[in-house]
């Protein structure tokens, strides 16, 4: 069984910012890739960042590009989203997924978090 801790959601005004974390107890066997989507009352979940924990390479959704970083410490098994410049629209449960391939698609991911809330005000 593997388990997805998230931390470090909350509540800021626009402009702040919130820096996530993800912690897996271990990588189902073939799991290269870590990733962040978020979903919002009444919307479809949404790829936000995902990164390959071997390599380094990552992918943004382009409403986040230059706002957002994902990172990662491969060894622990860990990856963080630092977010910046956070917008009303960031507003969502943002949840932590673990996958074979950085696909922006949710029904690629076997794992999943529990999620976090981020709430931004104007």
């Amino acid at each position: 069984q593997v388990q997805l801790t998230e931390s470090g959601g909350g509540s800021v005004q626009a402009g702040g910012s919130l820096r996530l974390s993800c912690a897996a107890s271990r990588y189902p066997y073939g799991s290269n890739c870590m990733a962040w989507f978020r979903q919002a009352p009444g919307k479809d979940r949404e790829a936000v960042a995902r990164i390959y924990m071997r390599g380094g390479s990552s992918y943004y959704n382009a409403s986040v590009e230059g706002r957002f970083t994902i990172s990662r410490d491969h060894s622990e098994k860990t990856v963080w989203l630092q977010m910046n410049d956070l917008e009303p629209e960031d507003t969502a449960m943002y949840y932590c997924a673990v996958g074979d391939v950085c696909t922006a698609r949710a029904a690629d991911y076997g794992y999943w978090g529990h999620g976090t809330q981020v709430t931004v005000s104007s």
